[in-house]
């Protein structure tokens, strides 16, 4: 999967030895050319990877924050995100809106019906 980001969208960090290529649409629900498709995916720090392939955050397509009513804010302040959900990574392309919008809906959403 060759990439559009160059750095962790939160925590800025650019070093690829610390960075995971994340797809934003999961690999088990993607199609093969999804699968290889660099808008459907994010460069992220490992805890902040977590944090998304769980849906414990997401992001609005203008790069608002978006942080699940079930996350544990003491936790997510020690992993460096601000819970207030006011923070903004800046604007997605169109073909990454599109992959977001899968995983508001589905991915995001898994995580407030635990």
């Amino acid at each position: 999967m060759q990439g559009v980001e160059r750095a962790c969208r939160l925590t800025k960090v650019e070093r690829l030895e610390h960075l995971v290529a994340s797809h934003t649409k999961p690999w088990r629900d993607s199609t093969n050319e999804e699968r290889l498709d660099g808008e459907n995916g994010l460069l992220l720090t490992p805890t902040i990877d977590h944090l998304f392939d769980k849906g414990f955050i997401s992001f609005e397509n203008k790069g608002d924050l978006i942080v699940s009513p079930v996350a544990d804010r003491a936790s997510l302040l020690r992993m460096g995100i601000k819970s207030d959900g006011k923070e903004n990574v800046g604007e997605f392309s169109e073909g990454q809106r599109a992959f977001l919008e899968y995983h508001r809906e589905n991915v995001l959403s898994m995580s407030k019906r635990s």
